[in-house]
């Protein structure tokens, strides 16, 4: 897959097809919507092209910085590029842009810029300054300018009953395997692996402490999980821990990862982690030795739940 940060950079070769939208978390709706577009782009020998914006618009536009996005710009790059996508532009989403009106848009971005044969979108999209233009507006640019529009119907949208918003709150509150469902694969947290206190070394549980760079990332519920990784090569299961870790008086959030079998060094390189269940709440305990009991027994839940994984 192609990735073209700006639309001023993107020269088409071919016509394409292009669906729009931030995509967050690209869940099971936005797969449906996508593969579709790859299919047809096969059949018709154009080329599948998608369009998102970064940052997300209320991020600029109600200057929301507490919204927290479920994929890293990275994250929804391999996602997209697992499903087919052959380019992707990332258009930076800045005041200016978003006040183009919508003929702007049509012309300058969908017709000269993107060479557009076919827009598929779903049916409330709406776009322009203000978002004054609907579904029903394009298809008459598209007549205009010699594109056409495929509208997703209501039904197709609502029958699958997912959105990113449903996601974001099924892993703000602990419920992994919702999310996981509505996602169609599991929740991933990626981040370079940094020295800690080695506590965790001193109780038998050797655990990476994950810093994750991007501020915008949205963090699970703290707790302890089941999770999947591949490292140097290898598939590995394990515990995460995601909390403040009262029982050494932490004050900070850290993410912390125990691998079953794993033996290496995995200081400062960048590992993904797949989250598959929640094992239980973060608590505090009244010494390390309590602590280590409770691990032994969250170690034999995780062992219990993996062979469904395999």
């Amino acid at each position: 897959m192609e990735v073209i940060h700006k639309i001023k950079n993107y020269t088409p070769k071919i016509p394409s097809i292009l669906t729009i939208g931030t995509f967050d978390g690209v869940h099971i709706g936005h797969q449906k919507i996508i593969k579709n577009l790859v299919s047809e782009a096969k059949k018709k020998g154009l080329c599948a092209l998608v369009l998102t914006f970064f940052p997300h618009p209320r991020m600029v536009l109600q200057k929301d910085s507490n919204i927290k996005m479920i994929d890293t710009l990275e994250e929804k790059k391999k996602i997209l590029n697992q499903l087919g996508v052959e380019v992707l532009i990332v258009q930076p989403f800045t005041l200016d842009f978003s006040r183009m009106t919508a003929l702007e848009y049509t012309r300058e971005v969908l017709v000269n810029g993107l060479k557009i044969s076919k827009l598929i979108i779903g049916y409330d999209h709406r776009f322009g300054r203000n978002r004054e233009a609907t579904v029903e507006d394009l298809k008459q640019f598209g007549l205009d300018y010699n594109f056409s529009v495929e509208k997703i119907p209501a039904q197709d949208i609502e029958s699958i009953a997912v959105s990113s918003t449903k996601v974001r709150n099924a892993i703000q509150t602990g419920e992994i395997m919702t999310a996981n469902k509505y996602l169609g694969r599991p929740f991933s947290l990626s981040g370079i692996v940094v020295k800690g206190d080695r506590i965790g070394r001193k109780i038998g549980y050797p655990t990476a402490n994950l810093n994750i760079q991007e501020e915008y990332k949205l963090l699970p519920q703290n707790g302890v999980y089941l999770l999947r990784s591949k490292l140097q090569g290898k598939e590995y299961f394990g515990m995460m821990n995601i909390g403040k870790r009262p029982t050494v008086s932490g004050k900070q959030t850290q993410i912390e990862s125990h691998f079953f079998g794993f033996q290496g060094d995995l200081y400062d390189q960048k590992i993904s982690i797949e989250l598959l269940e929640k094992i239980r709440d973060e608590k505090k305990f009244d010494s390390l030795e309590s602590l280590k009991n409770q691990l032994d027994r969250d170690q034999k839940s995780c062992h219990l739940l993996i062979p469904k994984y395999c």
